[in-house]
């Protein structure tokens, strides 16, 4: 597979702590959201490159006692980008979600 992110592929992504993992994913949420009902191009690469990242970060032996959260999260992630029929999710709320560890990483 060829990564988009391929200095975060090859070992920078495990540096990272989980919150700034997240917090770079919720950039690519934030991505795709601007650009989903607007750029459909632009739309599909920040949903990959978003799965990119959650492949990355469920990867990442530090967090095996979270699996299941990041696992979840990435879940509501595919609901909402197909139009959040299963859980009523939302990009935008997903967004919200992921600001708070975009917060805690600046700290």
């Amino acid at each position: 597979m060829a990564f988009q992110h391929a200095s975060l592929a090859n070992g920078r992504w495990r540096t990272l702590s989980l919150a700034e993992q997240l917090g770079n994913i919720g950039s690519e949420v934030h991505r795709a959201r601007l650009a989903q009902h607007t750029n459909e191009q632009r739309f599909l690469a920040a949903r990959d490159r978003a799965l990119e990242l959650f492949e990355l970060t469920l990867a990442d032996p530090r967090w095996k006692g979270r699996l299941r959260e990041i696992a979840r999260v990435l879940e509501v992630f595919c609901d909402a980008v197909t139009g959040g029929k299963e859980y009523d999710s939302s990009l935008e709320s997903l967004e919200k979600y992921f600001d708070h560890f975009a917060l805690a990483a600046r700290k």
